[in-house]
């Protein structure tokens, strides 16, 4: 974990690939704390929500929804036993995989029904002899 420093948006932005947008969101979602205002009035930000941020996106990467990573993450704030967050931590990735593996069905369903479709166009249009099918 990097030492207690502050960081500026543009910082973090640069340093995630997101837009400074995108963190002023995630503050506004309760995800990000800027722990106070520069004498400028630019948002700084901890140490604590640099990790909070790159929580967030693998989260994200992991498809796990905005309310889901909050969760998670404000578990990690509470006391040292970390097997309360683990087991939380289980279950929604079982929850998220159950969900994928029924998403991969339905598309597979989708293209298996898409081929027997093309499969009827080919065999209709050979019928006609109307000319080739693409």
């Amino acid at each position: 974990m990097p030492s207690s420093r502050n960081y500026s948006i543009t910082e973090l932005a640069r340093e995630f690939d997101v837009t400074p947008r995108a963190i002023r969101f995630y503050e506004d979602q309760g995800l990000l704390t800027p722990e106070r205002r520069s004498a400028g009035g630019a948002r700084v930000y901890s140490s604590r929500d640099r990790t909070r941020l790159k929580l967030t996106l693998r989260g994200k990467r992991l498809g796990l929804t905005l309310s889901e990573i909050r969760e998670l993450i404000d578990m990690y704030d509470s006391p040292k036993d970390e097997t309360p967050q683990l087991v939380k931590f289980l279950q929604v990735l079982k929850d998220h995989r159950a969900q994928l593996v029924q998403q991969r069905e339905d598309i597979e369903a989708q293209l298996k029904e898409i081929g027997a479709f093309e499969a009827q166009c080919k065999k209709r249009l050979g019928n006609k002899g109307g000319g080739k099918a693409a």
